[in-house]
């Protein structure tokens, strides 16, 4: 609700560009565009070292560099993730605290418990757990849950099949498939064919900090070198 008690339709498109980020003599960003409309999963991949992590970082507003610009449907956010219920973003690395209960986890991110044991019913067996209880994969898999199935529009997700079992990778596939009716989804991850399998749209980040949004993803990514 407004200050006038109006419903506020919620976020239906964010956009980053104008991002430049450099350590001395070194760019490591210096000529990105991405989009991410509510309905669409959008891939970044690229190298190691190329700069993914540090872009998701400055989207998210975590990081500074020495210019960026993010926009929540034409308006400009300094701080994204001070915005409620906008976005949400998976780190790299473990965030949760290792003395928090999953089930206290879940509740402080205000996620879709039922959304989540739908696909893994093993979860309910998790929640009288502690995070450092849980197994690298385990802790990875439900930092994931918690962040996709939050109430944030737009989902921001750092290498969420990392350490994660080939069986939970496809049911997480099959969830961001679900959730992006009304969520939009940015993924990066190592295991390209994940990311091509379920993205509507690729953006390649390459050594020269720039972003190639890519109209055909397998062969232009073998004409680049990412893969073979």
């Amino acid at each position: 609700m407004d200050l006038f008690g109006k419903p506020v339709a919620p976020p239906m498109k964010l956009e980053a560009d104008s991002i430049w980020l450099e350590y001395g003599q070194r760019k490591v960003l210096q000529n990105i565009y991405l989009r991410v409309d509510v309905g669409q999963i959008i891939g970044l991949l690229g190298r190691n070292g190329c700069g993914k992590s540090s872009l998701l970082e400055i989207i998210y507003g975590i990081k500074s560099a020495q210019n960026a610009s993010v926009r929540i449907d034409g308006n400009h956010i300094k701080k994204l993730f001070q915005c409620k219920n906008v976005a949400a973003y998976l780190p790299q690395k473990n965030f949760v605290p290792s003395h928090l209960r999953v089930d206290e986890a879940f509740t402080l991110y205000q996620s879709a418990l039922a959304e989540a044991k739908s696909l893994f019913p093993e979860l309910s067996s998790l929640f009288s757990y502690r995070f450092n209880q849980l197994s690298g994969g385990q802790q990875r898999l439900v930092e994931t849950l918690m962040v996709a199935t939050c109430p944030a529009s737009f989902i921001i997700l750092d290498e969420p099949f990392s350490n994660v079992m080939p069986l939970h990778v496809d049911a997480l596939k099959t969830l961001f498939m679900s959730l992006k009716s009304r969520k939009g989804i940015l993924i990066t991850d190592h295991y390209y064919h994940d990311v091509l399998a379920i993205s509507d749209s690729i953006y390649l980040l390459n050594t020269g900090g720039r972003t190639i949004q890519l109209q055909q993803p397998e062969q232009q990514l073998k004409n680049f070198g990412y893969i073979n």
